[in-house]
């Protein structure tokens, strides 16, 4: 014989996420995804160095490597990204500093899309610790 549990109880017994931390969480993988697409469209096709594309798309490759965590929601991911978006951060502000024309927005565009990321890390790691202070389970 099985039991069936209604949507309400069901609502009831799953932990409840506060919206706070799911707009974080999204936005930590919107903008982490925003500076892939912003870093390989910039070497590839916007304004590369190079006519035909430039070996700085590989820049886009360990960005790649926390989006896994970030999609399972993994504390450590958030935590270890809000420190590696400041070497893309770097590159940003020195690019548009030193590029001229196209360059030198899109650099603009990476350096906003970084502070973004690090913010919804940061709002989501302190959201998140909030959290399991109030609830320990």
């Amino acid at each position: 014989m099985t039991t069936i549990t209604p949507p309400s109880a069901q609502a009831a017994l799953a932990p409840s996420v506060p919206p706070a931390v799911q707009t974080s969480r999204w936005l930590a993988v919107g903008s982490l995804l925003g500076l892939i697409v912003l870093c390989l469209a910039w070497e590839l096709w916007l304004a590369p160095l190079r006519p035909g594309g430039s070996w700085l798309a590989l820049k886009a490759l360990p960005l790649c490597v926390p989006l896994a965590g970030l999609l399972k929601n993994r504390m450590y991911t958030y935590r270890w990204v809000s420190l590696v978006v400041w070497l893309y951060f770097t590159e940003g502000v020195v690019r548009a500093w030193s590029d001229k024309g196209a360059s030198q927005w899109l650099a603009g565009g990476e350096v906003a899309l970084c502070l973004l990321l690090f913010v919804a890390c940061a709002l989501h790691v302190r959201l998140r610790l909030r959290g399991a202070v109030r609830n320990p389970a």
